[in-house]
C-alpha cells in the first residue's frame, strides 16, 4: 500500500504502529541463544520537523561537523533535493525492562548481566529497527535515512563539549519531545533514563510532537530544586559531580575496566555501565513534580 496521501496525523500513527509492531516481534530478544525475554519494553515515538530551529542550534553549539536533518538527507540522497520543511525526524526510545533495571540497580561497580546483554544484543536490535524504519518508509514512497547507520557518520571532538559525533540520537529525541537531559547527560523520558534511542530522517509530513519543556534540564531533580544528585554516588568512575558529567573519566572507565569485565565474563566486546541510569529517581519515570511520573514499563 502506498502511503503518499496520508495526512500528517495519520502518518504519525502509521509510523508509530510500525515501530511498536517491530519491537513486539521476535527480533526484540535479550539473548541470541533462545528464550523469549525481550531486550526492551514498549517504545516511545516522537517527531520533529526537519526545519526545527533546534537542529541549527545543535550544530552551532556542537560543531560544524554536526548534521542538520537536511544535511544528512542530502548526503544520503544527493539526487533528491528537498526543503528542510519537507523532512521529519522520527525518534524513538527503547526502555530497559523492569527486571533489567532492577538487576543493574543492585550493582555498585560493574554492570549486571542483563544490562550487558541489552547493550550488546538489544542495541543490535536497535540497529535493525533503524533499518526497518528507513525501509518501510522507503517502500511507501518516502525516502529515509537512519543517520547512525550511514557510512558517513563519524566521531568528532567538539570545542565546547569534547567527545561528540555527526549525529546524536539523544538530541534528536530532545527535539522530538521525548525528554530532557539529566546531571549525568542521560536523557530523562516519560519512561525514565534507563533506555536507548534511535532515529531516522524521512521526506514525509508528520505532526511534530509537542515539547512540554523549554529548558534542557527540565526533568532533572538536581537542576529543578537541588534535591537529588543520586547519580553522583552511583557512578563507579567518579565521573559525575555537581558541575555535570566528565566524559573523559566516564569513557576511560567503560573502555577499560568495564569492557575487560564484559569480555572476560560474557565473551563479547561492548562498552557498558549504566549504573547512573538505575537506582535513581529518574530510572523509570520523570521525577519532577508537575510532570507525568508514572512508570509505564
Amino acid at each position: 500500500m502506498r502511503k503518499e496521501d496520508l495526512s500528517p496525523a495519520a502518518a504519525a500513527d502509521w509510523i508509530r504502529e510500525g515501530i511498536e509492531t517491530y519491537a513486539a516481534s521476535a527480533e526484540n530478544r535479550l539473548r541470541p541463544d533462545g528464550g523469549d525475554e525481550p531486550a526492551w519494553a514498549r517504545p516511545l515515538v516522537g517527531f520533529s520537523r526537519g526545519d526545527d530551529p533546534l537542529y541549527d542550534f545543535f550544530k552551532d553549539q556542537i560543531g560544524p561537523f554536526y548534521w542538520t536533518p537536511a544535511e544528512i538527507f542530502a548526503a544520503a540522497f544527493p539526487d533528491q533535493p528537498v526543503a528542510p520543511a519537507a523532512l521529519t525526524v522520527i525518534s524513538w526510545v527503547l526502555p530497559q525492562t523492569a527486571v533489567t533495571r532492577r538487576d543493574n540497580a543492585r550493582e555498585k561497580e560493574l554492570p549486571a548481566e542483563r544490562w550487558c546483554y541489552s547493550r550488546k544484543y538489544g542495541e543490535e536490535f536497535n540497529g535493525r529497527l533503524r533499518d526497518h524504519v528507513a525501509g518501510f518508509l522507503a517502500a511507501a514512497g518516502h525516502p529515509a535515512v537512519a543517520p547512525m547507520r550511514s557510512p558517513l557518520w563519524k566521531k568528532a571532538t567538539s570545542e565546547r563539549y569534547g567527545f561528540a559525533s555527526s549525529w546524536s540520537e539523544r538530541h534528536a529525541a530532545y527535539a522530538s519531545g521525548l525528554g530532557t537531559f539529566g546531571l549525568c547527560d542521560g536523557l530523562i523520558t516519560p519512561v525514565g533514563k534507563a533506555m536507548r534511542c534511535g532515529s531516522a530522517v524521512a521526506r514525509i509530513a508528520v505532526v511534530p510532537t509537542e515539547r512540554p519543556y523549554t529548558e534542557r534540564h527540565a526533568y532533572c531533580l538536581f537542576y529543578a530544586d537541588g534535591s537529588c544528585g543520586k547519580c553522583i554516588k552511583r557512578c563507579p568512575a567518579g565521573a559525575i559531580g555537581p558541575e555535570g558529567h566528565d566524559k573523559e573519566a566516564c569513557a576511560a572507565y567503560v573502555h577499560t575496566l568495564a569492557r575487560t569485565f564484559i569480555r572476560t565474563r560474557f565473551a563479547f566486546e561492548i562498552d557498558a555501565c549504566g549504573l547512573c541510569q538505575t537506582g535513581v529517581p529518574c530510572a523509570a519515570k520523570i521525577p519532577v513534580p508537575g510532570f507525568d511520573g508514572r512508570d509505564r514499563t
